[in-house]
């Protein structure tokens, strides 16, 4: 067995070949697979053992394969990403899991990419933006309806408010409606409704 392993998989379909031994073989035999999988060299005299644990220990190498390619994978991979954080010098601490990391053959590796973090508007900045922009003085309105939908527009994080209020003016001040509307909304609100009317 591999190095600090604490198990292995014994499959179902052995009930087939256990079911033909007494109860006396199928202890043997079972003893004989824990001996194995502890790396105590198991030697039985019994045929019956032998030809009964044969396909079992197959089974074993296959999984014990299978576990050690596995492992060797996870580990280079491991190592790549460790390898990649020091010379990115980026910290090891979870404030940097969001950031990309740009490197290439005709970039230089010192330059890094971060993504924008959105930053939701204070009322003040929303209303002189909406005043330079030429719209009508609806920022409370529209701060509270994004506020209280958590700044989502439709089912995605807002990524750029101003945008967003340039969308919403083209979309909604065209047919003088002076709230803020989610488009093709799919569920119907009886009392956003009643508001609108």
């Amino acid at each position: 067995m591999a190095k600090d392993k604490k198990s292995f998989l014994l499959y179902c379909d052995v009930i087939h070949t256990i079911e033909q031994l007494t109860d006396e073989q199928a202890g043997d035999l079972f003893k004989h697979i824990l001996r194995y999988v502890n790396d105590l060299n198991p030697q039985s005299d019994s045929v019956i053992t032998k030809i009964a644990f044969e396909p079992i220990r197959q089974a074993l190498k296959r999984d014990l394969d299978k576990y050690e390619s596995i492992r060797k994978r996870n580990s280079d991979n491991a190592r790549m990403r460790w390898d990649a954080t020091a010379l990115s010098g980026m910290p090891n601490d979870t404030k940097n899991a969001d950031r990309d990391i740009v490197i290439g053959s005709d970039i230089d590796k010192d330059i890094k990419k971060q993504r924008v973090v959105f930053e939701k508007p204070t009322l003040s900045e929303l209303k002189t933006y909406m005043l330079e922009i030429g719209m009508n003085d609806v920022s409370e309105k529209w701060f509270d309806y994004y506020e209280s939908n958590g700044w989502l527009v439709g089912k995605n994080k807002m990524k750029n408010w101003r945008a967003a209020v340039r969308t919403w003016k083209n979309n909604n001040l065209s047919n003088n409606v002076t709230t803020p509307q989610v488009i093709n909304r799919k569920v119907f609100n009886l009392r956003e409704y009643d508001e609108r009317t």
